[in-house]
Parts: C-alpha cells; structure tokens; sequence
C-alpha cells in the first residue's frame, strides 16, 4: 500500500501463515488469531453529513464541524460516509482527486490531530491514471493507519465514464490501532458475503462501512430498512460491531442524478443487534458507546 511502517502493523485478511516482522519492528498478527481481547467500549461517533458534489472547501467545512460536535461528546473515532470529499460517481473527481496519502489526507490528518480523534472516511483516490473509491482510517496523529479500495463499483450499471477502478480482495486488510483491530468495507462491499467474511476472518474488534446508500425521493424512509438489515448481516458475517455510516444530499452526476441520499446511518453489535439509527434525510452526529472485542457466535 506505500504506507510508511510508522502508519501501524497491516494484516491481510486471510492470511494464516506468520507474517513477517514490519520494517518498523513490529510484528503482524497473521488472520484468525483465536486469541480474543478482553471486551472494552469505545466512543464511536457516526458522523452524518451533508455532502455536496464538487464541493471540496464546503465538504472538508462541514467534516470540521462534525468533529467539533463528536470531540465535544469525548468520542474516540468518527466515522463519515463513502466519497465525501468530492462526491460519489463524480466525473470531475477524475480531475480533483488526489493520491493517499497525499494533499486530502494530510488536510484530514491535522482536523485528526486537532482533535484527538481517529477518523475514518470515503473519499476518491487517483494512482497510476486510475480513479478509486477508496477510504481511510487515520490515526489520531494524523498518519494513515490503512487505506481500502472499494472491490464492486457496480461498473454494469455504467454510473460513470470512465468508471472507478476496482479495488482487489487481495488487498483487504485490518490494522490494529491503540483502540483495537480495526476493518473497512464501502457500501456494496458491505453486502458481499465473501468479502466480509474475509475481513472477519482477519478477527476485527470494529468494521467501519462507508455508505453513500441512495434511492429515489418515494422510496425513503422504507430504503433505510434494506441498510439497516445489510449492516446487521454484516456485524453476523464479521462477527464483530458494524458501525454503517450514511450521507445526506442527491447524486448530482450521471443515470441515477437525483436520488437522494437518505440518512439512516446504522450500528449494530456483533450479533447483528441494531445499536442505534440515525435520522432520516437529516445531518446527524450521533455519539455512542460501543463494545469491542467480544466476538459474535
């Protein structure tokens, strides 16, 4: 991934042979590990924002204020939906994005520093003349702790052109921080079972969804069932709390310009307990204490 060793020990889902010792000394915990942690509770806030497309400066304003809010309620990790920075299925990202790390994460980095916080949010990368989905999980140092691609960009459905290069399941990944072993999966990898599986496989105390979860005005509020019934699915298969956080606005850009983005962020325990859901079609920093580190059955 290009990350620095500093950036914490990477572990490859799957991974079941012993993994070798990290440049920086450390060393990864192959996948599986049966050794579970004792439970503990974190403060997670689910950061529901409005998210414009194209809209950088505004974007990146309205990221500042949720962490303002959560690090006012002592939240540990904020968590924020898929591609707010620049907008999901933006064409103009393929001109806007930035590499990771790079400009954009180095801007999230210092609101992280400035507030103590992990951060895990969407936004798109560009690397090697292709643009991905990706998102990231910063450390309260401001590094980049771990970077993931989104693997099913739903290219059938011809959202974009050019579309979002997909992401590999080679590449999936947990990485454990100071406040746990953490994973990240974005929205339609969310509902792949053979994906999540893998990150389960990997032990993840916490996985952290990026969703930017959408539909037509008439199908909201019903909509927010089918994302509540994904992340509870998902907290089943990875046998650990899920937190799914959503956005609030429109798609802007191509077929499906229009739908709206409906709120509903969701969390659900390890057993696939609905823990909270958000508001409906409204901005929302909902803090909530979450327990780690009890594997679900």
């Amino acid at each position: 991934m290009g990350l620095p060793a500093s950036c914490g020990r990477l572990i490859v889902a799957g991974l079941l042979a012993t993994a070798p010792v990290s440049a920086g000394g450390e060393r990864s915990t192959p996948a599986g590990d049966p050794q579970d942690p004792e439970p503990r509770e974190l403060r997670i806030a689910v950061c529901q924002i409005l998210c414009v497309d194209g809209d950088l400066q505004g974007n990146l304003q309205r990221i500042e204020a949720a962490l303002e809010e959560a690090a006012a309620r002592q939240a540990q990790i904020a968590c924020f939906p898929e591609s707010a920075i620049l907008g999901w299925v933006n064409p103009d990202a393929h001109a806007l994005a930035d590499s990771i790390p790079g400009p954009t994460t180095d801007r999230l980095g210092a609101m992280a520093r400035r507030h103590g916080m992990m951060i895990c949010i969407g936004l798109d990368e560009k690397s090697g003349g292709h643009l991905y989905d990706a998102a990231v999980l910063i450390g309260a140092d401001g590094a980049v702790l771990l970077k993931q691609r989104k693997i099913d960009n739903l290219a059938h459905l011809k959202l974009m052109d050019p579309p979002y290069a997909d992401g590999r399941p080679a590449d999936l990944r947990v990485v454990d921080t100071p406040l746990g072993r953490i994973g990240i999966a974005i929205c339609a990898d969310a509902y792949d079972e053979a994906i999540v599986r893998r990150i389960g496989a990997a032990a993840p105390d916490l996985l952290l969804a990026t969703f930017a979860w959408a539909a037509e005005a008439d199908r909201w509020p019903r909509h927010g069932e089918v994302l509540a019934r994904i992340v509870a699915r998902a907290a089943q298969q990875a046998r650990c709390p899920v937190i799914g956080t959503n956005r609030v606005g429109r798609i802007a850009h191509g077929p499906w310009a229009g739908r709206i983005y409906g709120g509903q962020s969701v969390a659900a325990d390890a057993r696939g307990n609905i823990l909270v859901t958000l508001r409906d079609r409204d901005d929302e920093v909902r803090v909530l204490q979450v327990t780690i580190g009890s594997r679900g059955g």
